[in-house]
């Protein structure tokens, strides 16, 4: 109710700040009681419901709908904000698809940048694999130089147990990283694939279009 009667006191400053504007108008509607009412400034008996703005001639100029409670704007104000989040989404979603058209006007182009992104990646896997290879041929020279401490291992330099744990230790390292490295080659095939079928969209319908 008083949400209401604040409505009504605005109403009615509006009204008299505008009341020579208003002076020029005509002011329609059916109150709640079925009664039609006409007057030269907005009509109070119906805030509650739609009201009409006539020229003098009697020409609907505009449509003035019902003043709304706080509760009523907080609900109408989230919907305007779900609406532009959906057109905000909309609108960036058809940029993305601009701009990827524009990069890859055609499939060729499309394979070759994945072929050189996972070419790149290729690169990476056999350093990483001839680093790896390092290591074995390491470990062998450690493993021959053990073959003096077999009986007793304990009699091993701490130089030469140091050595050993580094070298497993490093092949762990790479062995991680090279599985490291092969998800990614997933993950840039996912990627491609997706844009892939993005794209079949997008060059069919550029097509159709050029058709026309």
């Amino acid at each position: 109710m008083l949400s209401r009667t604040l409505l009504t006191a605005a109403w009615v400053a509006a009204t008299c700040l505008g009341s020579q504007a208003a002076a020029q108008a005509i002011y329609t509607c059916v109150d709640g009681k079925g009664r039609t009412i006409t007057s030269d400034r907005p009509i109070i008996e119906c805030l509650d419901r739609t009201q009409q703005e006539l020229t003098r001639s009697g020409t609907v100029k505009r449509v003035i709908g019902p003043s709304l409670t706080a509760e009523e704007r907080a609900v109408q104000e989230a919907r305007e904000k779900q609406a532009a989040e959906v057109r905000a989404r909309e609108a960036e979603e058809k940029r993305r698809d601009r701009a990827l058209l524009i990069r890859y006007p055609t499939r060729g182009m499309h394979d070759q940048e994945r072929a050189t992104a996972l070419a790149q990646i290729d690169a990476v896997i056999n350093a990483s694999s001839k680093r790896t290879a390092e290591l074995a041929d390491q470990r062998k020279a450690i493993n021959a130089e053990f073959e003096f401490y077999v009986k007793d291992p304990s009699r091993a330099p701490a130089s030469l147990k140091r050595r050993l744990e580094e070298n497993e230790s490093s092949v762990g390292v790479q062995k991680r990283f090279i599985a490291d490295q092969e998800q990614e080659k997933k993950r840039v095939n996912a990627r491609f694939d997706e844009e892939l079928a993005k794209l079949k969209e997008l060059w069919a319908l550029a097509a159709g279009t050029t058709k026309k």
